[in-house]
């Protein structure tokens, strides 16, 4: 890992979250990612499962984590198992998580190998009434590949036919919602390195780049300061290419007048940023460009104000979209007679600002949260309005990484990287 150490405090802390909320004689499990084949012998690079690394730490293929809070052994109420290193593996691989760096990562002191897996869980089976299975319930997951954790659960349904089954999602969605400070402090590093991936580019951009050689400037900023790399797949997308939303092709020439939209963000220890800015190619707005692009900056402002405890998701983006329809009155792209025949599904908004406006940030970019619950203090979430015209061969779309607060407007992880449009000007052409 390229990232600092994590004090395993926050491990502890989350793990007694979870135990707090498990059924009385039950264990949960939980298994790390695969490493997934490309073709031949290449691989793509390692992403360790979330929910594992949320209550553990532990960064490394082929572990499992089980909990069992009533077991009858005290040592046992807390157990990692992990892939024995040696020195073949130290030589082709580097050295895994010895047993002693595991406690010091995870703060658990039970560390088997995996090799013993299967004779130490049947001893903890045989004591334990209720299993705890990690499915993945997110609202826009979409899986088609088994994963090591659905292996893990067709093997122990056919192994424990009598056991009781529970889900850990519902635990898990609303503890890694809201986040410790320690994972405040690691989101905002996140952050803190998008900004310099930012203000690198903004030296960078003329008329002639091409939107690949932008991706490269921000993942070398990146690399340079202990990120993988970008949290999720890039959007520099210049011209008429910002008007397809998930536009990652990133493979045009940038020309003189346009503006280019860039979603991109950097992870720090499998933190998520998400960010978004709209920038001229020549370093300077029409003032078309720069109408749109203020009202887009005036509703994602208006639209943090009402990201407080209480609140909540559906509604949100209901206020959120009455914002927008006045700001496209303004700008003359709808009319009285859009908004007083438009359908109630569909508002007449959508043509030009057709997606949500917020969602959970946090391990995953879009991070676990219940979404029909209201917001909460140290939830972390994005703010990203836009107006997409391709008619007139461009679109905006803006947005930063806020946190609740108990009193107040949220607090902008963003808050340092240029946003208003004169500002970027500026130091385009400083």
């Amino acid at each position: 890992m390229k990232y600092d150490p994590i004090d395993k405090k926050l491990y502890i802390k989350n793990r007694k979250n979870f135990a707090a909320q498990m059924k009385p004689k039950s264990l949960a499990v939980f298994n790390s990612n695969d490493i997934y084949p490309i073709g031949a012998d290449s691989t793509m690079p390692f992403q360790q499962a979330r929910d594992i690394f949320y209550l553990s730490g532990v960064d490394q293929e082929a572990s499992i984590l089980v909990l069992f809070p009533d077991a009858p052994l005290e040592k046992h109420r807390e157990i990692l198992f992990l892939t024995e290193t040696d020195e073949h593996i130290a030589v082709w691989e580097g050295e895994k998580l010895t047993k002693e760096k595991a406690f010091e990562t995870s703060g658990i002191k039970t560390v088997y190998w995996l090799k013993e897996f299967e004779k130490v869980f049947f001893e903890l089976m045989t004591q334990s009434e209720t299993i705890y299975f990690n499915t993945n319930e997110h609202y826009r997951a979409k899986i088609e590949t088994q994963t090591r954790e659905a292996r893990f659960i067709e093997w122990c349904l056919k192994k424990y036919p009598a056991h009781q089954v529970a889900k850990s999602n519902p635990i898990l969605q609303k503890l890694r919602s809201v986040k410790d400070k320690i994972e405040l402090d690691l989101l905002q590093h996140a952050c803190d390195i998008t900004e310099k991936g930012f203000r690198r580019i903004l030296n960078f951009v003329k008329p002639g780049v091409w939107e690949f050689n932008i991706e490269a400037e921000f993942m070398h900023e990146f690399l340079n300061n202990r990120s993988k790399g970008f949290a999720y797949t890039p959007i520099i997308a210049s011209g008429n290419n910002a008007n397809v939303l998930h536009y990652i092709e990133n493979n045009q020439q940038c020309k003189a007048g346009d503006l280019i939209l860039i979603d991109a963000g950097a992870e720090y220890a499998n933190y998520s940023s998400d960010m978004s800015r709209t920038i001229p190619v020549s370093g300077k707005f029409s003032k078309r460009q720069k109408d749109v692009y203020n009202a887009v900056n005036r509703v994602k402002e208006e639209a943090t104000k009402m990201l407080v405890p209480g609140t909540m998701w559906a509604q949100y983006h209901i206020e959120v979209g009455k914002l927008m329809t006045s700001e496209l009155l303004g700008l003359k792209l709808l009319d009285k007679a859009d908004v007083k025949n438009e359908d109630p599904d569909w508002p007449a908004y959508k043509k030009y600002f057709m997606h949500g406006t917020s969602h959970h940030i946090g391990l995953d970019t879009h991070d676990y949260g219940i979404l029909t619950q209201p917001m909460e203090v140290n939830q972390v979430f994005t703010v990203e309005p836009g107006i997409y015209i391709p008619a007139e061969g461009f679109g905006i779309r803006l947005e930063d990484d806020v946190v609740i607060q108990k009193k107040g407007e949220p607090f902008n992880l963003m808050r340092n990287i240029p946003i208003e449009a004169d500002e970027i000007e500026d130091l385009m052409n400083s």
